[in-house]
């Protein structure tokens, strides 16, 4: 099945169509037409995606976590909201951890980073004093992912 269009312009020109087009090639077994190169690139790009979903969720969660932690003076007014939010990142993490079940390590990996990038951002949005909140994590990952526990 020759290629209509040169994949590798059409890329460049009409994603869509390049996708269709390349879908089209992989079910045909036309790996002779295939624009492996920009297909590569995509693949590698998904699981970037996916990465950086999962890091920007926990990231968010730290964060909420912290609200809810320190901020006393927010928090009869904003509990209600900093709960629903946790929930939320909470949900988006399982939904990643299960179409992707290998990102559970990733995780692990990430989340001491995360925790202190969502240190950053609940210091800059709270403007308490640092010295206050720890820069190690005050809670587990596990602990963090549970429905059931909040600070």
């Amino acid at each position: 099945m020759p290629s209509p269009v040169n994949p590798k312009h059409l890329y460049q020109t009409d994603y869509q169509c390049w996708l269709e087009q390349t879908i089209a090639q992989l079910r045909a077994r036309d790996f002779l037409h295939l624009d492996s190169e920009n297909l590569i690139t995509e693949l590698t790009s998904l699981g970037r995606s996916e990465k950086h979903a999962l890091a920007s969720d926990l990231r968010r969660l730290c964060e909420h976590l912290l609200r809810i932690k320190y901020w006393e003076a927010e928090r009869p007014r904003c509990l209600r909201g900093w709960e629903r939010e946790v929930l939320n990142f909470r949900l988006e993490i399982q939904d990643l951890l299960e179409s992707s079940p290998s990102l559970s390590s990733y995780l692990q990996e990430i989340f001491p980073k995360q925790y202190r990038n969502g240190r950053k951002l609940f210091l800059q949005a709270s403007q308490i004093d640092p010295q206050r909140v720890p820069v190690e994590p005050v809670f587990t990952l596990a602990q963090a992912l549970d429905e059931q526990w909040l600070p």
